[in-house]
């Protein structure tokens, strides 16, 4: 109805308020329809819907700057900036993607895909434009959640500082509006917005400062009840301490209110910080029920919520499940999120054992000390944390919990290429940016009954550990290349017997492997096949041995080639010299993935039987050469 003919913010400004409230309801209808069908972050893109439109009709992007915290609110904003059209290849590959990207439009002025850095770049943008001679706007939208970071507390710090005309929006979907709080409210920031108390309140400083017999001490006094004040009232009194102008709490789904409020103080030259309060997944039944659910969540059938993308288990439900087990038998085992209780498998843990369960919020270096604090008691703390988050906590990882040789557990979710959510969330980095570090051992699985045993191998190993296991399925197998077998650390298990070609993989690389191996087989050439399990301890005698026997080795990981497991077996091949030895890996070259179906990805990247198979045969061609 509206939607189509909306080119660009500009097109907003010439409808009316009643067509605003009806283009919202369309907005809603438009990101269900297509969220149902291709997967994405639901409910807090339809907890935006009129804060983005009032940003949008107020502001002008792209000249003034709209920067969407963490960014998986933004379908709003797209839909709103010429996108439109393209929106059903929302989070498919080379299509539009599910969190603002510079280079897809103009209109989005900073990529966002990690939390908390709204308030920090909006800062960095405005001293750029200051220093340019511009004058433009900028505005950072941030969570709640994404506001219990270290980041943008430091942001905020300095904001307030440098006291510029830094606008943050605070987007808070954990709290309700009752009527007359909301009413309330309205009335407090009509009159703290406007240009009738801002005179009031300089007129007034200038008055009792000029007194003599009082000075600034009566400018302190009158400042002092003013804050008494205002915190009687308002939740705001810290971030006025920060140096910011607070405003709100107001009406996230009130248009008008929305609007009035943000054109009161597009003019402020100071900080101001709006603490806006929405509902998540406001407009459809199941994911205002259930916003958890449809934070971010794939197909559904559109009539009843549900997920259509079938009930296989997890990797992360087993290793959810795996924990509760252990923890019956031992109470010294910890649990601790960085606000991914569901989506690391935490759940059953959090109900069973609130007591020893911690969701720290959006603190990924804090979740990592913690753990050490927990650890120096004699306690067995297990973080579980996404691979792509985990590298906000790397020099946590390295000094408080390596260098101390503290028995912490990592639990690496999402560790490889997770897929539509795109190059801010594969996890294609974490064994290149931990094998280096001493004390260290880090494991992969093969299959859901080797994440069971590595996680009670973990729990009883005096030191760091980190086991990265993908976001997929995860079934229990019971057949002759699955068969549950308990195994010592650093102990790699041949798979496939062969004498040609020696595939060495690791965790969710083992299968394809197995595959080619299998076909290469029916075409008469050999291949042997090792799970390594451990990137760190290497089985070094299991991969002497291959080397000593069959000159040609292909290793096999879904992590960044530079510095990864297959750079592990390199040295260590150098470093015993054997002669006559040609090595390749397989792995993600020198890029950042783009979004996609993994199984799409994986065969962009040769990391599928058929990649496999091509790199076998490749490498049979090859001539022999010395260390």
């Amino acid at each position: 109805m509206y939607l189509e003919y909306i080119k660009s913010p500009e097109d907003l400004k010439k409808l009316s308020t009643q067509e605003l409230k009806e283009l919202a309801e369309e907005i809603r209808k438009t990101i269900v329809y297509r969220v149902s069908k291709n997967g994405g972050h639901l409910a807090s893109n339809l907890g935006v819907v009129e804060l983005t439109i009032a940003l949008h009709y107020v502001f002008n992007s792209p000249v003034d700057k709209i920067i969407w915290d963490v960014g998986h609110q933004s379908y709003v904003h797209k839909l709103l900036t010429g996108r439109y059209e393209r929106f059903p290849s929302l989070r498919t590959y080379m299509g539009v993607a599910g969190f603002p990207r510079i280079s897809e439009s103009e209109h989005d002025a900073f990529g966002t895909g990690h939390s908390s850095t709204s308030i920090s770049a909006a800062l960095g943008i405005i001293e750029g434009r200051d220093k340019n001679k511009e004058d433009f706007k900028v505005i950072g939208v941030i969570g709640d959640g994404a506001m219990t970071a270290g980041l943008a507390l430091e942001g905020l710090n300095n904001a307030g500082e440098l006291k510029k005309d830094l606008i943050v929006i605070l987007n808070d979907n954990e709290m309700s509006i009752s009527p007359n709080v909301g009413a309330l409210s309205a009335y407090l920031n009509r009159i703290l917005t406007g240009d009738l108390y801002q005179k009031f309140k300089r007129d007034t400083r200038s008055f009792l400062e000029g007194i003599p017999k009082l000075g600034g001490a009566a400018a302190k006094i009158a400042q002092k009840t003013e804050e008494m004040f205002k915190g009687i009232f308002l939740p705001g009194i810290l971030f006025e301490e920060l140096g910011f102008n607070y405003v709100g709490p107001i009406d996230g789904h009130n248009i008008e209110l929305l609007m009035d409020t943000l054109k009161r103080i597009k003019t402020s030259s100071s900080p101001v910080l709006i603490h806006v309060i929405t509902k998540k997944g406001k407009g459809y039944e199941f994911s205002e029920k259930n916003p958890s659910l449809f934070h971010g969540i794939g197909p559904f059938k559109l009539e009843t919520g549900v997920p259509t993308g079938g009930n296989d288990i997890t990797y992360s439900e087993i290793f959810g499940d795996t924990l509760v087990e252990l923890a019956v038998k031992d109470n010294k085992i910890i649990a601790i999120s960085a606000a991914m209780k569901e989506g690391t498998g935490l759940e059953n843990f959090a109900r069973l054992y609130p007591e020893r369960f911690y969701d720290v919020g959006i603190a990924e270096q804090h979740a990592v000390t913690f753990a050490t604090g927990l650890a120096t008691q004699g306690l067995k703390p297990v973080v579980a944390i996404y691979s792509t988050f985990l590298q906000r906590a790397y020099d946590e990882i390295v000094h408080d919990v390596c260098l101390q040789n503290l028995h912490v557990v990592f639990a690496i979710d999402r560790a490889g290429i997770v897929g539509e959510d795109g190059p801010t969330h594969n996890g294609i980095f974490d064994i290149s940016y931990l094998r280096h570090i001493p004390n260290l051992v880090i494991m992969s699985p093969k299959n859901a009954n080797e994440l069971k045993v590595m996680l009670e191998l973990a729990l009883n190993h005096n030191g760091p550990v980190a086991i990265r296991y993908p976001r997929s399925k995860a079934t229990l197998f019971q057949n002759r290349y699955n068969l549950p077998v308990a195994f010592q650390m650093g102990e790699a298990e041949v798979v496939n017997t062969g004498k040609d070609v020696a595939l060495i993989a690791i965790g969710n690389m083992v299968y394809p492997a197995l595959t080619a191996a299998q076909r290469l087989e029916k075409e008469g050439i050999t291949v042997m096949v090792i799970n390594a399990r451990f990137i760190k301890p290497l089985d070094e005698k299991m991969i002497k041995s291959v080397a000593l026997t069959i000159p040609k080795i292909i290793t096999i990981e879904e992590n960044v080639i530079q510095g990864g497991f297959g750079s592990a077996v390199l040295e260590f091949l150098n470093k015993i010299e054997i002669p006559h030895v040609r090595l390749r890996r397989l792995g993600i070259p020198d890029v950042f993935i783009e979004q996609g179906r993994q199984d799409e990805l994986r065969k962009i990247y040769g990391l599928d039987e058929e990649g496999i198979y091509n790199a076998v045969l490749a490498i049979l061609k090859e001539p022999l050469y010395s260390y």
